[in-house]
């Protein structure tokens, strides 16, 4: 069993919110600039300029990509064999936002209760999922999201008659309705299957794989290169002011599901499509 003491994970989260809000990933960099080569639309170019100029500003000065610094969901990977001291692995992570934000004045966004909307001051409670591994170490993602990008997230309960084709087209369809509103050009995660709640999470994973890299599964793999090629032909383009370049990437993960069931997930990330990680 192998110790791994809670100021410690503190202290990684509190960095990973800062850098995650800051510094943009190598593979979106690659593919902005990928994509400011083969837009055609002057505006949509243009568009392009001023995000790929705005993350350098933002790595260079350590100040946020997007005044919009998120909702913080954590992805936590807790091998069996790690025993989290000093306090709860849910608190640390929680205490590290709060000292993350704060110190890297970032924009606070939570609100206590949905109705009532009294801020938290503190960006807190994260989102936190855990899965048990093998092993003893401890892997951390933290990935802030936009409000404008998860409000244009969606979940489907679709039958198995709908299949491959179905599927396609309501993606394609959500992508479309979204239009501008989740600050273009995306990064869409598609979860296809499990239940209602876990299509959601797989999509949300998937939509933090990296820019370029396609499913090992073929089937997976050639739906995003299909739906990737229809939803670049929607014309809605960088910022939504048209051009070919509507999605840098789209990812597709699937699971088992009930014979009876065939549940879609779409879940967005806007351009700055912000993640971190740290392995302890």
């Amino acid at each position: 069993m192998r110790d791994i003491g809670a100021d410690r994970i503190v202290s990684e989260v509190a960095r990973l919110c800062i850098e995650a809000c800051t510094e943009p990933e190598p593979d979106l960099t690659a593919a902005l600039e990928a994509a400011l080569g083969r837009e055609e639309s002057e505006a949509g170019k243009e568009v392009l300029r001023e995000i790929i100029e705005n993350n350098r500003i933002a790595a260079r000065e350590k100040m946020p990509m997007c005044q919009d610094t998120g909702f913080t969901v954590a992805f936590v990977e807790l091998g069996q064999e790690v025993h989290i001291t000093g306090k709860s692995l849910t608190d640390a992570v929680n205490e590290g936002v709060r000292r993350g934000y704060t110190e890297g004045y970032l924009r606070k966004s939570i609100v206590a209760h949905p109705f009532r909307r009294e801020n938290t001051k503190d960006n807190t409670p994260a989102i936190v999922h855990i899965e048990i591994v093998p092993g003893d170490s401890l892997r951390i993602l933290v990935a802030p999201k936009g409000g404008g990008s998860e409000n244009m997230s969606t979940v489907r309960m679709m039958t198995p008659a709908d299949g491959y084709e179905g599927v396609k087209k309501f993606v394609v369809d959500w992508v479309r309705t979204a239009g501008a509103n989740p600050c273009p050009p995306v990064t869409v995660g598609v979860g296809i299957g499990g239940t209602f709640e876990f299509a959601a999470l797989i999509a949300k994973k998937a939509a933090l794989r990296r820019i370029g890299l396609h499913s090992s599964d073929s089937q997976n793999a050639k739906m995003e290169e299909e739906l990737l090629t229809e939803i670049n032909k929607l014309g809605i383009g960088p910022q939504g002011y048209g051009g070919r370049v509507t999605a840098l990437a789209v990812n597709v993960e699937t699971y088992p599901c009930h014979i009876a069931s065939l549940p879609v997930a779409v879940n967005i990330q806007c351009h700055s499509a912000r993640h971190k990680e740290v392995t302890l």
